[in-house]
């Protein structure tokens, strides 16, 4: 594999928070959850989510577009937009031929689905929309992301469920460094809660906080009385260039993805393995790309959902790859989990803290689980110098991606 480097040089990030980066992570760093009693989810066993605010979305993408887009193709659009502009790239001016896209989406769209079901039960077929496959097929994210921006090349989802944002970023670092492209708009996109059948079958999973009397506490990684994930939604979109490419161009360089790793637990299709053993595999391998050591990372935004077993899994793997971790925070805890949006939204944060020098706060840890032997931020962010940051994300299946970001 070539050594050609890739920088990061547009953000964008949608989340419960509102639209734009600046607005998420000033809400990262206020460290308060935005889990909030969700009106659509009245009478489920589940009543509330993370989800974008009523209204924005809705206006940034428009009528004209908002009609044949399903939500979380609608999140990717506004989002890739954003980092686009922060880019300081040109759609109009670039080599489309050049510009790749890859979004990584978990489930797609269970909401457009689900009309459509109960349009068929009743046998109403002229009832069911002539959009319902191109709404609900999670490509479509990133092939309405291609055609607004006009990049004609490599154009593809990736779906490892909660990985599929951070291993849709490993992929465009891949196709980088083959020189197949020059640009890739890369990220994760999800809308579970727009949805009451996935809030359902999470719940009947027994993944779910039920925390319906105070949903702002429910999202509670590492806490000893933490009972499962808050959904959330959102989008997290990063544009990638090869270094050289950046350079000649001007542009600002936010930070290097220097290092991903991707591996398979092949171990449970819902359950991590209890010793983490596989998403160390995909960490030390993320490490070996950016020629790195364990002592090097100075932060990890960990994968954290808050279920019983993932957090321990995860602890276990921690202590097993870096013997004393270092600095610790779970974006979830604030944003919720936004599924295949997840790892990309957190790939943003990545990029925040090493730009910024700064890592936002786990919100929630009341009481540190006592198996739970880490240096988790919490009670305000912390300024901390960083070198190197790495991003976890595992998904069903045993699907596990990590990704390290460096200072340029």
């Amino acid at each position: 594999m070539s050594r050609t480097q890739v920088a990061v040089t547009g953000l964008g990030l949608t989340t419960p928070a509102g639209l734009g980066v600046e607005t998420g992570w000033r809400a990262l760093c206020a460290g308060g959850s935005t889990a909030t009693a969700d009106p659509r989810l009245a009478g489920m066993p589940v009543t509330f989510s993370c989800r974008v605010p009523d209204g924005a979305l809705e206006a940034a993408v428009g009528r004209r577009l908002g009609w044949r887009l399903d939500r979380f193709v609608q999140l990717a659009l506004v989002t890739s937009r954003e980092a686009v502009r922060d880019a300081g790239l040109d759609p109009l001016a670039w080599e489309g031929s050049r510009v790749g896209v890859v979004i990584g989406v978990g489930t797609g769209s269970h909401d457009t689905c689900a009309q459509s079901y109960a349009h068929l039960a009743q046998r109403r077929y002229q009832a069911i929309s002539p959009t319902t496959v191109p709404r609900s097929a999670p490509n479509m994210a990133a092939g309405e992301v291609g055609i607004d921006l006009k990049a004609l090349g490599p154009n593809f989802c990736v779906s490892t469920a909660c990985a599929s944002g951070a291993t849709a970023i490993g992929v465009a670092k891949s196709l980088l460094q083959s020189g197949q492209c020059d640009i890739v708009v890369a990220g994760g996109s999800e809308s579970a809660p727009a949805s009451p059948l996935a809030v359902a079958a999470f719940w009947r999973m027994g993944a779910l906080s039920v925390r319906n009397d105070d949903p702002a506490t429910a999202s509670r990684p590492f806490d000893a009385g933490r009972d499962g994930f808050v959904l959330g939604e959102g989008a997290g979109i990063l544009v990638l260039e090869r270094l050289e490419h950046a350079r000649a161009r001007g542009a600002r360089v936010h930070a290097l993805l220097s290092g991903y790793g991707a591996s398979a637990d092949a171990y449970h299709p819902t359950q991590p393995h209890p010793d983490g053993e596989g998403a160390a595999r995909a960490v030390r391998a993320a490490l070996a790309d950016a020629d790195l050591a364990p002592r090097d990372i100075g932060h990890v935004n960990a994968h954290a959902t808050a279920t019983r077993l993932n957090d321990l899994a995860e602890a276990r793997m921690l202590r097993r790859v870096f013997g004393t971790p270092p600095a610790v925070t779970a974006t979830k805890s604030v944003l919720g989990h936004a599924i295949g949006g997840a790892g990309a939204i957190e790939a943003v944060c990545c990029v925040l803290s090493v730009q910024r020098q700064l890592i936002h706060p786990t919100a929630n840890l009341d009481r540190l689980d006592p198996e739970i032997d880490l240096d988790v931020v919490h009670g305000g962010p912390r300024p901390c110098r960083l070198e190197a940051v790495a991003d976890f994300s595992y998904g069903f299946g045993g699907q596990n991606a990590c990704l390290v970001f460096t200072r340029p």
